[in-house]
């Protein structure tokens, strides 16, 4: 997204311009016995592996944790030497968040920073890049940093797309450039737009790749140093605002000259949407749609346009590549079924994931994550819908699997609740597949239950651990999760129009699932109750617009409320347009928006909103409130200062879980 109104200078030169260093890792304090029997608290903790990768040797691994409140803090191990954690980098969440961390060299890393800072009434989302010492220390930002004289200001601050192995310490980075002009004078520099950078992390000498280029948005390389593909956004005239669209051309080998690849519509997925080249085979991979399902493809990249299918599933979308090595090497893909599940390419690794099934037959989940720079260690993660998740360290020659990290140690030998693959049938004939969660050792009769919509509404859930749906089940509740229509994943049929213009469809299938339930005998119809963040908050509360009596009480995080409101959130912003498109015109607007119908309503309402929330203004769980007070209807509305739409902070989400435990179990008449 691009912001087509500009700010006072004032205002840019207030903003941070990079993450700074701490001296002092700011680590949560220990939890105290009682504290850390309280669930809540168990369940609503950060996991403390945000984001993780591996050094080019294979000896060491850089880790981000969570630090006190929205903190982060990168840890840095060198397994040779006993495997002590030190620190790297930290950010005190306000408003620097340490997002991600590469390493660039064995003593270097390249780490994403995003800030959320609040300027001239507008809540602004910022990104920038910098290198750090494995050690600590020799911070450089490697984004382009604001200037005094310049005329605007980048959100963005760009990523690298290729990490140059045979470089020591140096990448290949895209970033924005903004026109700088003295004011009453001629320009200075004039270049514009998003280019490729070749950048030293350590003196931060930069050599252009890519000349920026206006609307440009995104660059491939081959992982070898070579810039093949670029991506130009499609712009309406002179508003700035996005068509929905991107042109994508490629160079051929060994020319500079750019040719048209085709054109993406990404709001439907229609067209050809490249990920990566293979310098080897000389294509791209990508993905396109297959009998209305995305598939995976090459496009031979010599002019002869020649496209091949690599693999399609015949029930549901492929949905990502798996990729290891420094180069970035494309050795599968990945897709979702009751779970997800891969399919490899390579050999050797299809091979290695049938024996570390057999070698972990606990934890069916198993990711890739990253790999030396010979692909000698590989590093993974292997979870389960019982167990959050641990990171493994396999040495190809030693033949060996040594376990490193677990992703939330709070819950380290608690009983967690099982998770089945379920079907339901909808009002029309429809099977909706859905995920049932029981309370461990439940008989799973009569119950009080849960109905859990997920977020998105481009989105869908997944089999495996769930930190809401395990905590509801270790209080009490079962939980259904229904990928209902408008869910993403299952192909073009069943998405519809999206969970916005097709909400009768979506909403339906919601209440389907709660009814469903009911008529299993595995809910106490008097103990219904749902429960849903973002989209899902959305289809928690117009769930009792369609069929009022069916829950008891509901629950929603920040939820949408009012469907035109959406639209006019993001007015002077380059998607405004097409988020304009998304939500659509006509009666829907008014029918499809639980503030619009507040009268509706019978069961008690409980809302959670965090102040800074960038993705669903908080103004639209301040109008349900309100709406629903005007109509004398039951409800609260809880306000976390400072946080946005992730409440990513593990006392506030303890305090929600609590907070939505005793509103339930008063609403519910439970003990």
């Amino acid at each position: 997204m691009f912001k087509t109104m500009m700010l006072p200078l004032a205002a840019l030169l207030a903003l941070p311009a990079q993450a700074q260093a701490q001296a002092q890792a700011q680590a949560p304090a220990p939890a105290s016995a009682p504290a850390a029997a309280d669930p809540a608290i168990r369940f609503g903790a950060r996991q403390s592996v945000q984001d993780v990768s591996l050094s080019p040797s294979g000896g060491k691994v850089a880790f981000i944790a969570p630090g006190r409140g929205r903190g982060t803090i990168l840890y840095t191990v060198d397994l040779a030497a006993g495997g002590n954690p030190k620190v790297a980098l930290t950010a005190d969440g306000d408003p620097e968040r340490i997002t991600g961390c590469n390493w660039v060299s064995e003593a270097r890393l390249v780490c994403s920073i995003y800030m959320l800072v609040q300027s001239a009434g507008e809540l602004l989302p910022f990104t920038r890049v910098v290198a750090v010492d494995a050690g600590s220390g020799n911070l450089k930002l490697l984004s382009r940093a604001i200037r005094p004289d310049d005329v605007g200001f980048s959100l963005g601050g760009g990523g690298v797309i290729d990490w140059l192995p045979s470089e020591e310490g140096a990448v290949l980075m895209g970033r924005e450039y903004v026109p700088e002009e003295k004011l009453g004078s001629h320009m200075i520099d004039k270049r514009e737009g998003y280019g490729v950078d070749r950048i030293d992390t350590r003196s931060l000498s930069v050599k252009t790749v890519e000349s920026p280029r206006p609307n440009a948005v995104e660059y491939i390389s081959d992982g070898r140093g070579t810039v093949r593909i670029m991506g130009v956004r499609g712009v309406a005239g002179a508003t700035g605002q996005d068509t929905g669209t991107i042109d994508y051309f490629y160079r051929a080998k060994g020319s500079r000259d750019w040719k048209k690849l085709g054109t993406l519509n990404y709001l439907s997925n229609d067209g050809f949407n490249p990920y990566a080249v293979d310098p080897d085979l000389d294509v791209a991979y990508g993905f396109r749609k297959k009998d209305g399902r995305l598939a995976l493809y090459t496009l031979a990249l010599d002019g002869s346009g020649r496209e091949t299918l690599v693999y399609a599933h015949p029930e549901v979308d492929v949905d990502g590549l798996v990729r290891i090595g420094r180069n970035g090497r494309v050795v599968g893909a990945t897709y979702v079924t009751d779970k997800r599940g891969a399919v490899y390419f390579d050999k050797g690794l299809e091979s290695l994931a049938r024996s570390l099934s057999k070698a972990l037959p606990g934890l069916p989940l198993v990711r890739f994550l990253d790999s030396s720079a010979d692909e000698g260690k590989l590093l993974l993660w292997a979870g389960s819908d019982t167990d959050p998740g641990r990171y493994f360290l396999f040495d190809k020659a030693a033949k060996s699997l040594n376990e490193l990290m677990l992703t939330r140690p709070e819950l380290e030998g608690a009983t967690l609740a099982a998770v089945k693959p379920v079907t339901y049938r909808a009002a029309d004939g429809a099977q909706v597949p859905a995920y049932l969660t029981l309370p461990p050792g439940s008989d799973g009769r009569k119950l009080p239950a849960i109905v859990m919509p997920h977020g998105g509404p481009g989105a869908r859930d997944e089999w495996g651990f769930d930190w809401l749906a395990q905590y509801f089940a270790n209080r009490g509740y079962a939980v259904l999760q229904p990928n209902f229509r408008g869910s993403t994943g299952y192909g073009d049929t069943w998405f519809e129009k999206n969970g916005f213009q097709s909400w009768r469809s979506a909403i339906g299938d919601v209440d389907d699932a709660g009814k469903w339930l009911v008529a299993q005998g595995i809910a106490d119809p008097a103990k219904l109750a749902i429960f849903g963040w973002s989209y899902g908050g959305y289809a928690a509360l117009q769930a009792n617009v369609l069929d009022p009596g069916l829950y008891k009480a509901a629950v929603a995080v920040a939820p949408v409320t009012d469907l035109p409101a959406v639209a006019r959130e993001w007015q002077g912003w380059s998607n405004h347009r097409i988020t304009a498109a998304m939500i659509g015109s006509g009666p829907h607007l008014r029918e499809g928006s639980p503030a619009q119908n507040a009268s509706a309503f019978q069961a008690p309402v409980l809302i959670f909103h965090g102040e800074l929330d960038r993705n669903v203004g908080i103004q639209q769980s301040r109008t349900m409130a309100a709406r629903l007070r005007e109509a004398g209807k039951n409800v609260e509305l809880v306000v976390y200062p400072k946080l946005d739409h992730y409440l990513d902070d593990s006392e506030t989400r303890a305090d929600m879980l609590r907070r939505a435990d005793a509103f339930l179990r008063a609403a519910l008449k439970l003990p």
